[in-house]
């Protein structure tokens, strides 16, 4: 820390409740008021230095009274910057350092010490200092930038605070050995550079290119935006340090903002530097606000967890929808990096009784799906008019990040884990019981069927939706398990699915199928198929000349999500509980089924009715299965 130490005459200042006063052989003739202050004061060598004083003096005539009254009520720095300005007009000795400075120097503008006046006077003495000591160092100029907050109106117009900002952007562009390394570096090896120009610091070989980030993160919101304006203008900072920087900030000042923001809500209610819950949101929400319109616009400079949590704390503080925006399209560039509980972002709106926001991580889903169109290989090229319904936000995205999008597509491989994510994500929030089904079936169908190589997660969410939702009816029932491609079930899921009795029957025939006919191919025996079992099979996309290679039954499933196989019934079982399903869906069909409907359960009667041909066909595949689950 600098020290500046002006004057030479040992005349002390001395001071008392009431009337403060300076010795001199000179009888005060002067009552200056600086708020609750009084000064007992002569003119000479007071008025020969300061301007203003000249002029109120001449203002306002000696009245009958002993002492002529000035009152300074709006004295920039209070008592203790004008108590610096008189001391240095009788010759006192004052001390200035980064944590005065802004304060004397706007206190010696309040009363004209220019040199005008009288050469040597305050101002420019003030000004040496502060440009030849105080913007070499940095910790110093941070302090002095600290400072200006208490006079920002003196401080912009004199250019104190442009010039403290511009020094500190010129020291990050520069190389960080001209600077300490960091903060906490900082305590313990001086970091401060002599009036001289003369370094006095240890540099730290191994500090990394960040140093300054934990600096600037105690400047308040709007000196640490502009400052980091400055920084990025430079150019020089990659955009990566710059998303480390916005997140050591975030961090400093919105440390408790969790899931569901009951730490916020604490912190809220125990801070004692506001006077309200509603005064810390909305200074919370400016800050958050800020640090979004910071962010770099190159993909990867932030990660995704961090750009979650702060789409997580917007919602929470009722942030802007263009802030909302922003994040969701961030966050579609790089979705394969998030998790589940990243995306379980709490909702907040009284509109909607659901306990997850699913409309915000579907606005995600439609950024990460309009990057760009499906690989060659994708059959998604086929769904073109689903590409182009779902990217109906990208309209309103600004240049710069069009700039970004178009340099950026989601990969094959990208869309693979996302899809796993998605299906994943629906397994939480289908236990919700006021999560629509609309709104379940279009968070699904979102992704491309070819980013879905296995159906197994996206089975389980349905399985745990219809648990959650006993209500639902057999319409709605089919409506939600049309998502589901059986062919895409692993051996576990089919087995467990062929005796879920939530399912409609259409799908469990087909499960059973599905799960038979694969069978049978494992075990050779494909020619044996039958005829009405063969048209089938080519009715959904199945050559049976071809042998099929067998779904994986060795799907990646947590342990949460597997399915206890222990208690499963024999075949005649299964027979049994396909006969009740088509007992129940007769009585239903009675109750006004469509014509079509009505004709697809007889297909599927036809199948698997018993006691008849079908029947034995039935046996002859679990016969084949058995036989080849003895093989393995």
């Amino acid at each position: 820390m600098k020290f500046m130490k002006l004057g030479s005459r040992p005349d002390t200042f001395y001071t008392s409740e009431a009337v403060r006063s300076v010795s001199s052989e000179v009888s005060s003739d002067l009552l200056i008021q600086v708020k609750g202050s009084r000064y007992l004061l002569h003119k000479f060598p007071l008025l020969s230095k300061c301007l203003r004083l000249q002029k109120l003096c001449s203002e306002s005539p000696d009245s009958s009274s002993q002492h002529q009254i000035v009152r300074l009520p709006d004295f920039p720095g209070g008592v203790e910057a004008f108590e610096l300005c008189a001391k240095f007009c009788y010759g006192i000795t004052i001390t200035l350092s980064p944590y005065n400075i802004v304060a004397a120097r706007c206190g010696a503008e309040y009363l004209q010490m220019t040199e005008e006046v009288e050469k040597g006077n305050l101002v420019q003495k003030l000004e040496v200092f502060f440009n030849s000591c105080i913007l070499r160092g940095w910790k110093d100029t941070i302090v002095s930038l600290q400072t200006t907050k208490a006079l920002p109106i003196w401080s912009e117009d004199l250019g104190i605070t442009s010039r403290c900002i511009e020094a500190i952007a010129a020291k990050v562009l520069s190389h960080p050995s001209k600077v300490s390394l960091s903060h906490s570096h900082s305590r313990r090896v001086k970091d401060d550079v002599s009036c001289n120009g003369t370094e006095s610091l240890r540099h730290n070989k191994s500090g990394n290119k960040g140093w300054w980030a934990e600096d600037l993160a105690e400047l308040s919101i709007d000196l640490y935006w502009r400052t980091m304006i400055a920084i990025k203008s430079g150019g020089k900072i990659p955009s990566n340090l710059i998303g480390d920087a916005l997140k050591i900030y975030a961090s400093r000042w919105l440390p408790n903002i969790t899931s569901n923001g009951e730490h916020l809500k604490k912190q809220a209610v125990s801070d004692s530097e506001w006077d309200s819950v509603g005064e810390i949101a909305s200074k919370h929400r400016l800050l958050l606000e800020s640090v979004v319109s910071l962010l770099p616009a190159g993909k990867g400079a932030v990660s995704c967890g961090f750009l979650l949590k702060l789409l997580k704390a917007s919602n929470i503080l009722n942030a802007s929808s263009s802030s909302k925006m922003e994040l969701a399209r961030r966050i579609g560039l790089q979705l394969e990096e998030a998790t589940v509980n990243d995306l379980l972002i709490p909702s907040l709106s009284y509109a909607d009784d659901t306990v997850y926001d699913v409309e915000l991580v579907m606005t995600i889903l439609e950024q990460f799906m309009s990057q760009g169109q499906s690989p060659p290989t994708s059959p998604a090229r086929s769904r073109m008019a689903f590409e182009r319904r779902r990217s109906r936000s990208a309209e309103n995205i600004n240049l710069e990040f069009q700039e970004s999008r178009r340099s950026s597509s989601a990969s094959h491989s990208s869309k693979l884990k996302v899809a796993k994510l998605v299906d994943r994500y629906l397994q939480e929030v289908a236990r919700d019981a006021n999560f629509q089904l609309s709104k379940f079936i279009a968070l699904a169908e979102i992704i491309p069927d070819f980013a879905r190589h296995d159906h197994d997660d996206l089975y389980r969410a349905i399985d745990i939706y219809l648990k959650a939702h006993p209500e639902l009816n057999k319409s709605e029932r089919k409506r939600l398990c049309r998502i589901l491609d059986c062919k895409k079930l692993s051996m576990e899921a089919c087995m467990h699915a062929a005796q879920n009795e939530l399912l409609p029957l259409r799908l469990v025939v087909q499960v059973l199928f599905f799960e038979q006919a694969r069978a049978a191919q494992a075990g050779g025996k494909v020619t044996d198929l039958p005829t009405n079992i063969k048209a089938l099979l080519t009715a959904h996309g199945i050559d049976p000349a071809k042998p099929t290679a067998p779904l994986s039954t060795t799907t990646s499933i947590n342990a949460e999500d597997t399915w206890s196989v222990s208690n499963f019934k024999s075949p005649k079982s299964r027979s049994s509980t396909l006969r009740m399903k088509l007992a129940e869906d007769d009585d239903f069909n009675q109750n006004g089924l469509t014509h079509d409907a009505i004709g697809r359960n007889s297909r599927f009667k036809a199948i698997c009715a018993i006691p008849t041909q079908p029947k034995k066909m039935l046996s002859k595949f679990w016969s084949t299965n058995r036989t080849a689950t003895e093989k393995n």
